[in-house]
């Protein structure tokens, strides 16, 4: 062979090996997440006059809403593969402030909170992102998703141009956004929109705010379209220049959606939050939201050429305290599971409704969706017996160093966690007393307290009990408020006054208490693996209350998913392997709590369950769920 011949060879080997490179470029950059080629990169989402255009293509937003932090991260995948084998294109991301930023000094972008991971994972599967950064989101999350420590300042003013709202606003984004900015649709990514913060238009207090949180996404890099997002009577005042205004609704309301295309004429109509249910409240029914209902409404604004949200597609659960609460009509926590009823059940399973939006979606689109993905097993593992008993008083030593003050202090104002308050849990507040009488709450205990004398339980304070009997006695005695947070609320004009603990003076005969002990009971995974330490007994015949209760649970072989119920338990908490699984409470609906096979090991795992008043002394694991009884809405 002449050398002519082998440099002609090189040469060649050469373009082969540049054009390859080319063609992986390419592919990388012009895709859309299916793979597909999409025309141009430099095109993202346009509204034209009646539809929608991606890469220069016409495009229907066909989404639905999954909470990543209301999910084991060992999920993801599988509810999203399963989102894309309904037939949708789109998933929508909330991102939680209050979890990302537990602190001041601390931001949390690691395990289940790893965004980019879920964004990139996204995209793997064939999803674009509609990405709803906040900083408030609401999605029934304690505070809206805003962090508690933000109401230490006495003045903040939530949702406005207040200096000191804007100024944690600025550091939380100038952490978060830039995670996000490369992974927008211009830039190869998944992400096609992004929400202007969420349902301003039923808060608008401030003229000034939403221009301010526009500004600040685009200054740090948001290039993508942007959206609002309100019901009918928010539309006028939740907008902002710039970004397409969207409806949330649950049924078809023509009167609606003539009112947004008079607002805002020659654009096409996206409904950002079709409610596939409601959320459940303790004390109440299991709303639900028939699929025949559901399928209907969903059918009639395909046929409008209108694009959808299906708020919730997945659900999830309200694991630990992170759970909501209504103010109206009156204050009302909501419950640990978060299955809302949607198409994906709070465990993952296909439910009817799931069924019948694939067959829509897939006649709709005339095409063949992909295989629907296997589900789980759904374990029965025999009952914990819970042979442990560790009392409140004797798990004292435990938590942080006790706080003296003269007056009551509201939770998120304690001098913990780094100066940043308690933002969950529990908090248990003593003073000494030398009489009985009346003992007076004047609405001052947010929200839920069980009073003790000398550690006797006499009674409790809530919304609707606001005074207590105090029997008399001899001498000095001690006088204990266990106050518990079951939920900031997550929306509405009340969240400025969202304060937990005692937040003002508790009245005996008229007088008030002074010379307060302060525990801080915020139970976190910390705590919880403190009582290791701790002397355990075995449970007496007449065990005190409140405790902790300790036992095992024993899995034989790989984790699966189970469902722990708790008859003849009261009110509490449980707590397997150290994660907080979430709240239980005799007063229903919900009668189980879901516990995924990824917080299991094989073999022994430990079971604590904090309970309030009484206790059966074992939890039993079923293979179903107990959502409790159910309500059409």
């Amino acid at each position: 062979m002449s050398v002519f011949t082998i440099r002609q060879n090189h040469k060649r080997r050469y373009v082969i090996l540049f054009l390859s490179l080319a063609c992986f470029i390419i592919y990388r950059h012009f895709r859309g997440p299916s793979g597909k080629i999409i025309i141009s990169r430099s095109m993202g989402l346009t509204a034209n006059s009646s539809q929608f255009t991606l890469g220069g293509k016409p495009f229907r937003i066909l989404g639905g809403s999954l909470h990543y932090f209301r999910l084991p991260r060992a999920y993801w995948r599988d509810r999203m593969v399963k989102m894309k084998a309904c037939g949708l294109n789109t998933v929508t991301v909330d991102v939680p402030w209050s979890l990302h930023q537990p602190q001041k000094e601390e931001l949390h972008f690691q395990g289940g909170l790893d965004l980019e991971a879920f964004l990139q994972l996204a995209a793997d599967v064939g999803l674009w992102v509609i990405l709803r950064p906040g900083p408030y989101i609401g999605t029934d999350l304690d505070l809206g998703g805003l962090p508690s420590w933000l109401l230490r300042d006495r003045e903040m003013m939530l949702r406005t141009t207040y200096p000191g709202f804007i100024a944690a606003v600025n550091v939380y984004f100038d952490k978060l956004i830039p995670k996000v900015v490369p992974l927008q649709f211009k830039k190869g990514g998944p992400i096609i929109a992004v929400q202007v913060e969420n349902k301003y238009g039923s808060h608008a207090r401030d003229g000034n705010y939403m221009s301010f949180i526009k500004e600040a996404l685009q200054e740090r890099g948001i290039s993508e379209a942007l959206l609002t997002s309100d019901n009918h009577e928010g539309l006028k005042h939740g907008g902002v220049k710039g970004a397409l205004r969207t409806l949330n609704l649950q049924k078809m309301k023509h009167d609606d959606i003539k009112y947004l295309e008079a607002v805002q004429p020659n654009s096409p109509v996206l409904v950002m939050e079709l409610w596939t249910g409601r959320c459940d409240g303790w004390g109440g029914l299991h709303h639900s939201f028939a699929a025949e209902d559901l399928v209907s409404v969903v059918r009639e604004m395909l046929r409008r050429g209108m694009s959808i949200n299906l708020y919730m597609f997945y659900g999830g659960t309200n694991f630990g305290f992170m759970n909501g609460a209504l103010a109206n009509p009156s204050y009302k926590a909501l419950v640990t599971s978060y299955d809302y009823d949607a198409p994906l059940s709070e465990a993952g399973d296909y439910t009817p409704k799931y069924h019948l939006l694939r067959d829509l979606f897939s006649n709709f689109n005339k095409e063949i969706l992909p295989e629907m993905p296997g589900l789980r097993w759904k374990e029965q593992y025999e009952a914990a017996i819970l042979f442990q008993h560790l009392s409140l008083w004797d798990a004292l030593p435990f938590t942080h160093e006790p706080f003296r003050a003269q007056f009551p202090v509201n939770m998120e104002s304690l001098p913990v966690n780094n100066g940043n308050g308690q933002a969950y849990g529990y908090t248990l507040y003593e003073t000494s007393i030398t009489r009985g009488g009346s003992l007076k709450s004047g609405g001052n205990v947010q929200d839920r307290a069980l009073v003790f004398v000398n550690q006797s339980f006499i009674g409790s304070f809530h919304h609707r009990n606001l005074e207590l009997a105090v029997p008399d006695g001899k001498g000095k005695r001690t006088l204990s408020l266990l106050v518990e947070n079951c939920g900031r609320v997550h929306s509405g004009k009340e969240m400025d006054n969202q304060r937990k603990g005692i937040v003002g003076d508790i009245l005996l005969n008229r007088t008030p208490l002074r010379d307060f002990t302060i525990y801080s009971l915020d139970m976190t995974p910390a705590f919880i693996n403190s009582l290791y330490r701790a002397n355990w007994k075995t449970v007496p015949s007449k065990p005190s209350f409140p405790g902790f209760f300790q036992g095992r649970l024993f899995v034989n072989g790989y984790p699966s998913d189970t469902f722990m119920k708790l008859p003849g338990w009261s009110k509490g908490v449980v707590f397997v392997n150290g994660q907080n699984i979430g709240r239980y409470w005799d007063a229903g609906p919900q009668q189980a709590l879901f516990l995924p096979g990824p917080f299991l090991n094989s073999g022994m795992n430990q079971v604590i369950v904090f309970e309030e008043a009484e206790a059966d002394l074992k939890t039993q694991f079923e293979d179903s769920p107990d959502l409790g009884m159910t309500v059409d809405i």
